[in-house]
């Protein structure tokens, strides 16, 4: 089954004219290596035996993401098949320079336009603006939002799905501080970088999540355009905005563990300007909330 999908998945990236740059010969090394790093995750047993199922929108906001994103929809598309579930894909790139958009054009070809939509911006706005935009056009009774860079992997997405139906939760947010998730790639500066950030941010702001920087989550999708009408934040506080807004709502809120990767291609957008931004947010989110 595994050699069966890397060759069709090699057959995709021919499909594209090349304009990933990236020989589909690659793929199999590339993710027996993702593979590899998520291998100390249990897997996943989802019962789909309900006669009416949920569908699934996945918000995928994208900025220079031409490698990463074949590779992010071939495993989006085997997570949601391997259970049966219904799901479609926004794509919501803000006119990346590395025409990522012509990228995700013929993916939408391939899969189909029901499962690939593409909802371009015309500049850089924003995180938030982009989930805004994207779920518009999301038609799915759940919406879930993650990185386009492979940093999270569409494998746990079944686990979110597994803890929201089996608590009815409004909210499912994926942690790499509990038991069974952690890191993968960054060095120790990084590290105690972003455990510092996540302590100090639930220390002030009494969420219950142990992970407020994250950004791969589910939301019921009536619970999230409620949350979207009312944060205000950019960058990184937007995620920990988020899930403040969450508790003063009283939504209920879960954690699952997930395995956070480094970005495979391109490089992190974390610098000097987010970490002051960071804090300028938490502080307003103290006085604010």
């Amino acid at each position: 089954e595994r050699e069966r999908g890397e060759r069709d998945f090699g057959v995709l990236l021919l499909s594209i004219g090349g304009l990933t740059g990236r020989s589909s010969g690659l793929l199999a090394p590339l993710l027996s290596s993702l593979d590899s790093l998520y291998s100390t995750c249990p897997e996943i047993s989802l019962c789909v035996c309900s006669p009416t199922m949920p569908e699934y929108s996945v918000l995928l906001p994208t900025y220079n993401e031409r490698e990463n994103l074949p590779i992010m929809i071939f495993l989006l598309n085997e997570a949601f098949t391997k259970f049966g579930l219904d799901w479609e894909v926004i794509v919501i790139d803000d006119n990346s320079p590395d025409k990522t958009l012509e990228v995700a054009e013929n993916l939408q070809k391939v899969y189909g336009e029901d499962k690939i939509v593409l909802k371009p911006r015309k500049a850089k706005l924003g995180l938030g603006t982009a989930y805004v935009h994207g779920l518009k056009y999301a038609t799915g009774d759940f919406i879930i939002i993650m990185d386009s860079d492979l940093s999270h992997h569409p494998k746990f997405i079944p686990r979110f799905i597994e803890k929201q139906r089996a608590t009815g939760c409004d909210v499912v947010t994926g942690s790499r501080y509990i038991s069974g998730g952690g890191v993968f790639g960054w060095n120790l500066k990084r590290k105690a970088i972003s455990v510092t950030a996540n302590h100090l941010a639930a220390t002030l702001l009494q969420t219950g999540v142990t992970d407020l920087t994250g950004s791969f989550r589910l939301f019921k999708k009536p619970v999230l355009e409620m949350l979207m009408g009312q944060v205000t934040s950019k960058g990184y506080v937007f995620q920990m905005e988020v899930m403040a807004r969450a508790r003063l709502n009283k939504f209920s809120i879960e954690e699952v563990p997930i395995v956070f990767v480094d970005r495979v291609f391109g490089e992190s957008k974390l610098g000097g300007a987010e970490i002051v931004s960071y804090i300028k947010g938490l502080l307003w989110l103290f006085f604010t909330t």
